[in-house]
């Protein structure tokens, strides 16, 4: 089955409105280049998870989890590097922590064959409890050391780097895996088994193993989210990224990936994490309340699956 060319032109043309928009209407402090730092960082969290979140989604499925796994994620590297463990040590264990949940949540989808949504809902769950017990329901201090500063504003002599090192992380990801969904027999195998799961295996694919890894490569994405997520807050809080999920969603079905399936790419998802963006540092900028912002958000939303539904039919 060949692999779609997905047009995220109509995405970026309403990144741009949206942005002409703020820059026209909202103070001169919002096209600043410090804002443009500032909202690149913002969107490094929602986007690395929404780079996963977008393989599952093109499969057929659904992650409700990803908030809760960027919770745990927290949680084990602030308790790892209080064991003492090195930075690198405890950033790997909080990877393998996302990996783990998102393989309990494949092999329950493809062994009990039970349906993602209620699947990931129960994890929800689940996990957000383990991230509590490991934590005692309470905030975990920990040392110092260079994972803070992998979302942390630039000095004046890193700014050579123009970004902070996380957005290039989030670059790095997006340019990898969109590679491999475009270039590699995976990524096909991954269209084609969310275009029509019954047609992927008459044509030999190994349906089972393929979602398995598809949510184990989503859980991993959120453990990475919830290291990001640690060098913002500096702590591991297990009450941290409650309903995130909605908005790593929203970023895939805003950037042109649809809930049935088979259809989705990473350039459109990281736009439609930018909009999100955009849209609440504007706000915030003017001085408008957040409610404002949900109800502007929520109405995309609406409207882009409205979309969705209407290119199908």
């Amino acid at each position: 089955m060949k692999l779609p060319s997905r047009n995220v032109l109509a995405p970026l043309l309403g990144l741009l409105g949206v942005y002409a928009l703020f820059a026209l209407l909202g103070p001169d402090s919002f096209s600043s280049a410090r804002n443009l730092e500032t909202m690149a960082r913002q969107t490094t969290i929602v986007g690395i998870a929404a780079i996963g979140m977008t393989l599952v989604i093109i499969s057929g499925g659904i992650d409700l989890s990803a908030g809760s796994i960027i919770a745990l994620s927290t949680v084990v590297v602030a308790a790892t590097m209080n064991a003492g463990a090195s930075p690198l040590v405890s950033a790997i264990a909080g990877m393998g922590a996302g990996a783990a949940a998102g393989l309990l949540n494949g092999l329950i989808i493809t062994r009990l064959r039970v349906v993602p949504f209620i699947v990931t809902l129960g994890t929800l769950l689940i996990v957000r409890g383990l991230a509590k017990g490991i934590a005692d329901e309470q905030k975990i201090d920990a040392p110092l050391s260079w994972l803070i500063d992998l979302l942390a504003a630039l000095s004046p002599s890193m700014r050579w780097m123009i970004v902070p090192p996380g957005v290039w992380l989030l670059l790095l990801l997006a340019v990898g895996v969109a590679a491999m969904l475009r270039s590699t027999p995976v990524g096909r195998h991954i269209v084609a088994t969310g275009s029509s799961e019954a047609t992927a295996r008459l044509c030999g694919i190994r349906v089972e193993r393929l979602k398995t890894g598809v949510y184990v490569a989503s859980g991993a994405a959120a453990g990475v989210a919830g290291v990001m997520q640690f060098s913002r807050l500096t702590v591991g809080d297990p009450t941290v990224a409650v309903g995130l999920e909605l908005d790593v969603i929203a970023a895939v079905v805003i950037g042109g990936g649809s809930l049935s399936g088979g259809e989705g790419s990473i350039l459109g998802t990281l736009v439609g994490a930018l909009i999100m963006t955009v849209i609440r540092s504007g706000c915030s900028q003017m001085g408008l309340p957040n409610w404002v912002q949900e109800i502007v958000t929520g109405g995309i939303i609406v409207a882009a699956v409205a979309l969705d539904r209407w290119r199908h039919r």
